[in-house]
């Protein structure tokens, strides 16, 4: 269940709004020029490759790729595997990405398999998207916002860009994020909702 949480920048304490309705989700995320939509869960091989999960949503990849006019798309995943040095792994991916920062192009994400946190800061306000399988998220570009995937994360997405330099980020230096609620208490509310 996608959860949308939006607070006041300068108040993290009570949320100004908190749904599960993807028809709300799609329409707040609209008002900040971000796109928001559900495509069908489709089962995964253990351990996919890249083109084992292209080709399973080849269809809905290239209707992104027509709409959208994007020219790279590749797929990370992040999951404990045997003889990593797991804690440091997760250590080093969260603090690039929880970092407030910005991109010169949008950023796509559909999330194959498991869930991530996506805060967009516009407006006066934060917006966390507590995406899950299934979801498909578009934050504009020039849109500060930071990503966090928990501190035992395991997922697939699939990312979507216009050149060939991939993931580029702009940070903003601030520390905005650390204030905000994580993925882990993120993850207990949308717990309490069901």
């Amino acid at each position: 269940m996608t959860l949308l949480t939006v607070w006041n920048e300068n108040d993290t304490s009570t949320p100004s709004l908190e749904t599960t309705d993807a028809a709300e989700i799609r329409e707040q995320l609209a008002g900040l020029g971000a796109r928001f939509d559900r495509w069908e869960v489709k089962d995964l091989p253990a351990n996919p490759t890249q083109d084992e999960v292209l080709d399973l949503y080849r269809a809905e990849i290239d209707g992104v790729l027509e709409q959208e006019g994007y020219t790279l798309v590749d797929v990370v995943q992040l999951k404990q595997q045997e003889g990593d040095d797991w804690p440091a792994k997760v250590t080093e991916a969260r603090s690039k990405f929880l970092n407030e920062h910005r991109h010169d192009d949008d950023e796509d994400r559909f999330f194959a398999y498991g869930s991530g946190v996506f805060y967009l800061r516009a407006d006066g306000k934060v917006f966390a998207v507590f995406c899950e399988a299934g979801d498909l998220i578009s934050v504009p570009a020039n849109t500060t916002h930071w990503f966090d995937m928990g501190t035992d994360p395991e997922y697939v997405s699939v990312r979507f860009f216009h050149d060939d330099d991939g993931w580029v980020g702009h940070f903003t230096g601030s520390e905005v994020s650390k204030e905000f609620a994580t993925y882990d208490q993120l993850a207990e509310r949308r717990a309490q909702l069901v």
